[in-house]
């Protein structure tokens, strides 16, 4: 599986979760979080053209003339999203599109801000690089790492299978 903005984030989450989603098993269907993010993308691009375009192995969420926009339902990540949001950029740029990220968090609760702006420089373009090889070394090993507690766990859609 090619990195995606999914493994990105879910990288930074929890390795685990990592490994289990990008060696395709998938919990995500159970989760009320998930389904609660979905229906906010719904939401937000109702009626709208520029909305949930399909790239590659990418979703991005929304774009504009300057802006490639990732809508969030909490800042709870922060750090993983804006990873995200990076590699989006990039794959966009190696496509001749030139645009900063933005990212919009409907639910705030540790930022200051509902919005936060990114940028691809040549140094996260090289950390980027780097996230990239880890993700593919960690989803060529023969077994998920093991459970490590993680203060999200219990509203991960993977928590049935690493606890019950």
């Amino acid at each position: 599986m090619r990195t995606n903005g999914t493994l990105i984030n879910y990288y930074f989450h929890c390795k685990r979760q990592c490994w289990l989603h990008g060696n395709r098993i998938n919990m995500e269907d159970n989760s009320e979080d998930v389904h609660i993010g979905k229906i906010i993308h719904e939401l937000k691009s109702e009626g709208k053209k520029n909305s949930e375009i399909s790239i590659e192995n990418i979703k991005i969420d929304k774009i504009t003339k300057d802006y490639l926009v990732e809508i969030k339902k909490s800042d709870a990540d922060v750090e993983a999203v804006k990873w995200q949001v990076l590699l989006y950029i990039f794959i966009l740029k190696n496509k001749g599109i030139s645009r900063k990220g933005k990212i919009e968090f409907q639910e705030k609760n540790k930022q200051k801000n509902k919005i936060i702006y990114v940028e691809l420089t040549e140094e996260n373009e090289l950390k980027l690089k780097r996230l990239i090889k880890d993700i593919d070394q960690l989803l060529e090993e023969e077994n998920a790492p093991e459970i490590g507690k993680i203060k999200g766990c219990k509203k991960c859609a993977y928590y049935e299978y690493c606890y019950i």
